[in-house]
């Protein structure tokens, strides 16, 4: 049995990944996969704490579907608007989303 250690390092990890993703790029859409990257990397914690901790009780399950609803919401609206800002401005680059500003 892999111990809850092991899952907790890969989870940080790739958490790690994910937020260097979001930080560091410039392109809209590589920040849309960071943040997904993160969702993934919560996903894990919960599955990992649910199957050490009560894997009789369903609960952690239940949190892991309610995290995906999230994630797959997240991209949706996300990919939309970033196609939408690509539609006008022709670029993806997240420094010339400044339609917002005053």
């Amino acid at each position: 049995m892999i111990p809850l250690s092991w899952y907790l390092i890969f989870a940080a990890c790739l958490f790690g990944v994910g937020l260097f993703g979001v930080l560091a790029r410039r392109n809209a859409i590589a920040i849309l996969m960071g943040i997904e990257l993160m969702l993934n990397a919560v996903n894990i914690n919960l599955v990992a704490f649910w199957r050490y901790n009560s894997p009789e009780s369903v609960a952690g399950m239940i949190f892991v579907l309610v995290v995906l609803a999230v994630a797959a919401a997240e991209v949706a609206v996300g990919l939309a608007l970033v196609l939408s800002i690509y539609r006008r401005k022709d670029t993806v680059a997240a420094d010339e989303f400044d339609m917002m500003k005053w």
